[in-house]
């Protein structure tokens, strides 16, 4: 699904995401700033922090409608239920799982979601599986997500988010021939290829170029926006604690 605009991100995505009635949203890490903007275009507002502060101020500096605070995802600096939604954008295999999804849970309102995005690019295109292909011949991990997206069952094991929910949304982004040739020159493992190497790929990236491309039209990669949001359950955070039978009773 898109919304028509190539290149556009996906507003079908960004109301899926949203909280059901406009609210509060507290964006974790740099990386959630343009979702949380675009978020707050559709009638919410939105705090982003992050561990480091001067990337918080970059975040507010970028987008003035956003509110920040420098804190870490698990030691977060808010009341109990002060927020609608917890957004997390590209960054979900970055934190300390448990202890973050304690605090998600704490900082979230009855009825709140959390809220998670990860964009991809799509192999299911055949030029893009072909690109894929050309590049994991120098570099096996090229275009691939891996440990990123296995991230997110850490969200559906812990029993404050005992329902998730998915849903994929397309994006199509234009990309010139040099765009192209760039991408693949400035991906860490392939810049560091040797001259005749790196030259064999670019004339192969070029190449496919060249065969799948409709001139004087761009290329259109495709991306996947993939969501995935969970309403919170509370229940945890309130159940009384129960000692064992056997366990050491000390009077004082």
């Amino acid at each position: 699904m898109t919304n028509g605009r190539s290149g556009a991100f996906p507003s079908t995505a960004v109301d899926w995401l949203a909280p059901a009635s406009p609210g509060t949203v507290l964006a974790i890490g740099k990386a959630s700033a343009a979702t949380a903007n675009r978020l707050v275009r559709v009638g919410n507002t939105a705090t982003i922090t992050d561990k480091s502060s001067t990337a918080v101020r970059a975040a507010c500096h970028r987008y003035p409608a956003l509110r920040g605070v420098a804190a870490a995802p698990d030691a977060l600096p808010f009341v109990p239920c002060s927020f609608s939604a917890v957004l997390v954008v590209q960054g979900m295999h970055l934190l300390p799982t448990g202890l973050a999804l304690d605090e998600f849970a704490r900082v979230l309102a009855p009825g709140g979601r959390l809220c998670v995005q990860f964009t991809v690019r799509d192999d299911s295109v055949p030029w893009v599986r072909r690109l894929a292909k050309i590049l994991r011949t120098y570099d096996p991990d090229a275009m691939t997500s891996g440990a990123e997206l296995y991230s997110v069952a850490g969200i559906a094991a812990s029993p404050h988010f005992p329902v998730l929910e998915h849903r994929s949304f397309r994006m199509w982004v234009p990309i010139t021939r040099d765009g192209m040739l760039e991408m693949v020159s400035s991906s860490p493992r392939l810049a560091g290829l040797g001259e005749p190497e790196a030259d064999a790929l670019l004339d192969e990236v070029g190449g496919l170029y060249d065969s799948s491309a409709r001139e004087p039209e761009p290329l259109l990669l495709p991306y996947s926006v993939l969501c995935w949001r969970a309403t919170v359950d509370h229940s945890e955070l309130s159940a009384e604690l129960r000692l064992p039978d056997d366990g050491l009773q000390i009077s004082l």
